[in-house]
């Protein structure tokens, strides 16, 4: 299935994009140059909320920055977020250091988190995510826009650029 320049973004469309993400402090960025363009199904929460309103009604070849505050991102950073935990539940082995990201084995499954402090016993993590707080620059180049397979629909995520592989990154 090939993408078409004229389909606008809307709800059940598969879109495929390159982005160049940074934070309004100018403490993170990130890019997909020199990667795979993100594939994603419209409408199905599968990017970060502000960035999916900002996107509908664009068409293949559309350029837009997009500016996405705490709340339509990853939320606004929860000072509760922050547990200590003992270091035996931790499921990444060897010397932990403040910064470094873990995984935490929970009851609702593995959970991954920042260190902030190391003791002998207990680690002290947060588990907001890395981005909740901030403010989210995008620019977003839109590759192409087509419609969603049956399959996709169902699953509720694209399946790539041809509609079979399940690899896809999301912002």
């Amino acid at each position: 299935m090939t993408d078409h320049p004229s389909i606008e973004i809307a709800d059940d469309k598969v879109v495929t994009f390159h982005y160049r993400l940074r934070d309004a402090e100018g403490t993170f960025s990130e890019s997909s140059e020199g990667n795979a363009p993100v594939v994603y199904l419209h409408g199905h929460g599968n990017i970060v909320p502000g960035l999916e309103k900002q996107l509908a009604g664009r068409s293949g070849g559309d350029k837009v920055t997009a500016t996405v505050a705490p709340e339509e991102a990853y939320g606004a950073h929860d000072a509760n977020g922050i547990q200590r935990v003992p270091i035996k539940r931790l499921g990444s082995p060897g010397r932990l250091v403040a910064g470094q990201m873990v995984a935490i084995n929970t009851d609702a499954g593995v959970r991954h988190a920042r260190v902030v402090k190391v003791g002998h016993f207990n680690v002290d993590l947060d588990l907001n995510h890395p981005l909740a707080g901030k403010t989210l620059i995008f620019d977003i180049e839109v590759v192409g826009v087509r419609e969603a397979t049956p399959e996709e629909l169902e699953h509720g995520h694209a399946h790539g650029p041809e509609g079979h592989a399940h690899d896809h990154e999301t912002p």
